[in-house]
């Protein structure tokens, strides 16, 4: 693959992956009923839904920065955490199978999006 198309690549997903990420954030910062709902389904308490997009919207922020690396890493696993744990979560309640796959989905946009951006990493390096 072209270092350009990478580049074009990697750049298209982690901006559509940030907006679908600020999104559930603001969701969750506004107590939206609907994150409200899924919360008390799954048995968490609701202030869970504050600290969770906090901590979305500081994820968004090392995966749109550029200078440290290590702090991109960890944003990266924040994500994979989240996205697993949710997961785990919906299989425990006996959620069904159209229930547990948007979880899956965003991990593997993400790991998508991880693969290019250490592809970036190395042309940057090279």
């Amino acid at each position: 693959m072209k270092p350009k198309t990478i580049k074009i690549v990697y750049w298209v997903l982690v901006i559509l992956f940030c907006l679908s990420a600020i999104g559930d954030a603001i969701g969750g910062l506004t107590k939206a009923k609907l994150g409200i709902e899924g919360l008390q389904h799954l048995g968490y308490p609701l202030y869970l839904m504050s600290f969770l997009s906090v901590l979305k919207l500081l994820g968004v922020t090392a995966l749109l920065q550029t200078k440290f690396q290590s702090i991109k890493e960890w944003a990266f696993a924040g994500f994979a955490f989240t996205f697993l744990g949710a997961f785990v979560s919906k299989v425990f309640v006996g959620d069904g199978i159209t229930i547990l796959l948007p979880p899956v989905i965003m991990l593997i946009i993400l790991f998508v999006l991880y693969y290019f951006w250490r592809k970036q990493e190395q042309l940057v390096l090279a």
